[in-house]
């Protein structure tokens, strides 16, 4: 299913949620100029497992390359502003607009931002550990923003989401709560991440599942740390129709 809108409001400009949408956009398009310059960039950039466990490499020549302590620690904040493609910025972007802002909502502007920066250090980090011996360079926003959902779907559990559903030829469009849309979306990920564990898809890449689940569930446990404590529900957080 995809999700075309929720029915909260914003109670306030989600600023920092709609800085982070133009910088994954800027990003994305100057990734777009590096031409052939794009593949060892996405590499000394996005999260390589391998280098985590091991203080260096030896090539084929009998060379060694060793790993610093900052190309282990930059990737893990440079990963999450990169993707792979357009179909990936748009699918992260627009999960990112339809649940960011609420979740910035109740949080306020500085949480929000620190937030999400430990859900996407979560699921870097998930990803790392289920995938020790990779050496495929890892990207995007998913892990992050797993996090908000995460935390969307505890704060408004029974919002009103709207949601395409793709039938064989013909799509469907209905209204779920967003317990049902988001739990949906992570028994998918675990689904998938524990299929992947076991036909070992990190040799050869894919979708980065683990860090999507390490993400989410980091989310669901720090919003109760980073949610304001004072707020009256409104029919919204309760009712669904």
């Amino acid at each position: 299913m995809i999700p075309l809108k929720d029915d909260i409001p914003s109670r306030s400009y989600p600023i920092v949620n709609v800085t982070l949408i133009i910088i994954n956009v800027i990003v994305f398009f100057f990734e777009l100029s590096l031409g052939e310059k794009l593949e060892p960039f996405i590499r000394t950039y996005g999260v390589i497992p391998i280098k985590y466990f091991y203080s260096g490499i030896r090539l084929e020549d009998g060379s060694v390359i060793l790993f610093s302590l900052e190309e282990k620690i930059i990737p893990l904040f440079t990963s999450m502003f990169l993707h792979g493609g357009w179909l990936h910025l748009i699918s992260n972007m627009l999960y990112l607009w339809i649940f960011g802002d609420n979740v910035e909502d109740r949080m306020g502007h500085f949480r929000y931002i620190l937030f999400y920066i430990l859900c996407g250090l979560a699921a870097a980090g998930t990803h790392i550990i289920t995938n020790s011996e990779s050496d495929i360079p890892t990207i995007g926003a998913s892990g992050a923003i797993a996090g908000i959902l995460g935390g969307y779907m505890l704060l408004y559990p029974y919002a009103r989401v709207i949601v395409v559903i793709p039938i064989f030829f013909f799509w469907d469009i209905i209204k779920l709560p967003a317990l049902i849309v988001l739990g949906f979306w992570f028994i998918t990920q675990i689904f998938q991440g524990t299929l992947a564990l076991a036909v070992e898809t990190s040799a050869t890449g894919g979708v980065a599942w683990w860090a999507h689940i390490g993400g989410f569930v980091f989310g669901m446990i720090a919003i109760h740390v980073f949610k304001k404590k004072s707020r009256k529900p409104t029919y919204r957080d309760i009712w669904w129709e």
